[in-house]
């Protein structure tokens, strides 16, 4: 029997970081994953696929509206070849998952193809198709992610009713998507149907989209989707979902509580994600899970048994590869005897649709709620002569800072390139940044990166140079 310091179960960006992390503190690592390729629900069927499809209709959607206005003149009709594009998508998974491959063997980590499962607290049996093995580990760290969530009254067929994995692999462009659920994911994925010409109709529960994320936030993105011809149907209460033969029925209860039908070809179910534990057999090892299929860990990630850990999905906190990440390094540092840690606060959130949506700090509704004296400063994007130069005017940059010490407090935009802009404030947010501190620094012109700036004066002295 194979004996290790650390064996870790799954392979997603928490489980494969933190086995690496494990082997360069000298550790001998073990990872354990279920299915043929590394990588998790991320790099397979998440995070990677969905940004490859993104920037495939993006491409598709700008020589369609766009590319005149910029002078380019195509001759004869923009065709479209959705096979083409979902091939790519695929290709750009199996190249980052051979990546993770050269990770695990460049690290010398031992790889094993099965379903891992606790014979004990320190012994890990591996079933696959083949044979069942067994080793031995002094600790382990679970990292087995999340599953698309449904609702129980919804047959998820994998057909006509779908969630996230199957939409990113159709095998044409639906008539009509209804998309149950204005989260993330189903903003992301309706973007990218609706610019390959299919109509889409979001339906949500609560009263706006991305609803964990600032108001202001919501109030942008549903506005410029709106214009890109996406429907929206907030309040809405779903109650049933029905296949009839290619024709997909949604019945909902709208805020007046009326009854109301929707018709398409296709349904995405897209209501969140739960923990994976399927198979893990906790019970045999004594782990413990909360009423939400959560494992539960103290602060050090340490579950009630003390050589077990847990990381990303599977845990408390936002369902976010980066987060899953910083996890997997902390547990691994803890068991090299050091003391990292992690601010919460300062992991960012990221909708990664166009234009983009990114978050990090306190939103301002909960500002309010704690009670917080608060300056708010705002600049639009289309002040920037950046933005008029690449035809991205949509969106702004939001500061929130403490009155009186005028340290930034959160940090919100909508626009072009968000997605790496935000991490400027994160590195601000890191050292205790004020907002003057921001306000003050030189930014290169043209860029995105100056309405960070700009929103800093108006947050310190409401005085922005360019409005």
């Amino acid at each position: 029997m194979n004996t290790y310091d650390v064996a870790v179960i799954g392979s997603g960006p928490g489980g494969y970081v933190a086995a690496i992390r494990c082997a360069q503190l000298g550790m001998k690592t073990a990872i354990i994953e279920k299915y043929s390729t590394l990588g998790g629900t991320c790099l397979n069927v998440g995070c990677i696929p969905s940004k490859a499809l993104l920037d495939s209709s993006h491409h598709y959607e700008d020589a369609m509206k766009h590319f005149a206005d910029h002078g380019i003149e195509i001759p004869g009709e923009v065709k479209l070849n959705f096979k083409k594009m979902i091939e790519r998508k695929q290709a750009v998974v199996d190249q980052t998952t051979k990546g993770i491959d050269f990770l695990m063997n460049k690290n010398k980590i031992d790889v094993y193809e099965g379903l891992g499962s606790f014979k004990d607290a320190t012994h890990i049996e591996i079933t696959s198709e083949k044979e069942t093995k067994e080793i031995e580990t002094k600790n382990v760290i679970i990292a087995t992610g999340s599953k698309p969530a449904t609702l129980p009254f919804i047959t998820v067929d994998k057909e006509r009713i779908i969630t996230s994995t199957e939409a990113l692999s159709l095998k044409e462009i639906p008539k009509h998507m209804i998309v149950i659920g204005g989260g993330v994911i189903g903003l992301e994925l309706g973007q990218v149907y609706r610019r390959l010409g299919a109509e889409v109709s979001v339906v949500e529960y609560m009263d706006r989209i991305i609803p964990t994320m600032d108001s202001a936030q919501s109030k942008e993105l549903m506005k410029v989707m709106k214009k890109q011809g996406v429907k929206f149907h907030l309040s809405h209460k779903v109650s049933a979902v029905e296949r009839k033969k290619n024709e997909v029925v949604i019945t909902a209860t709208d805020k007046k509580d009326k009854e109301v039908t929707f018709k398409g070809d296709y349904c995405l179910v897209s209501v969140g994600r739960r923990p994976y534990t399927d198979g893990l057999k906790l019970e045999n090892a004594g782990v413990k899970v909360n009423e939400r299929g959560q494992v539960e860990v103290n602060d050090h990630l340490q579950t009630n048994v003390s050589n077990i850990y847990a990381i990303g999905d599977v845990i408390r906190g936002a369902m976010l590869a980066h987060k899953a990440e910083e996890e997997g390094v902390l547990v691994a540092e803890i068991l090299a005897g050091q003391k990292p840690h992690i601010d919460y606060n300062l992991i960012p959130g990221v909708v990664y649709t166009w234009p983009e949506v990114a978050s990090v700090g306190k939103t301002e509704e909960e500002l309010k709620e704690e009670g917080v004296d608060y300056k708010t400063g705002q600049f639009p994007m289309r002040a920037l002569g950046r933005a008029r130069a690449s035809g991205d005017i949509d969106g702004f940059v939001k500061i929130l800072s403490d009155a009186s010490t005028d340290e930034v407090l959160g940090v919100h935009m909508v626009g072009a390139r968000v997605a790496d802009l935000i991490t400027e404030a994160v590195t601000a947010m890191e050292f205790r940044a004020s907002a003057e501190d921001i306000a003050r620094m030189s930014h290169a012109h043209p860029t995105y990166a100056e309405a960070v700036k700009e929103a800093a004066l108006a947050a310190t002295e409401n005085r922005p140079l360019h409005v």
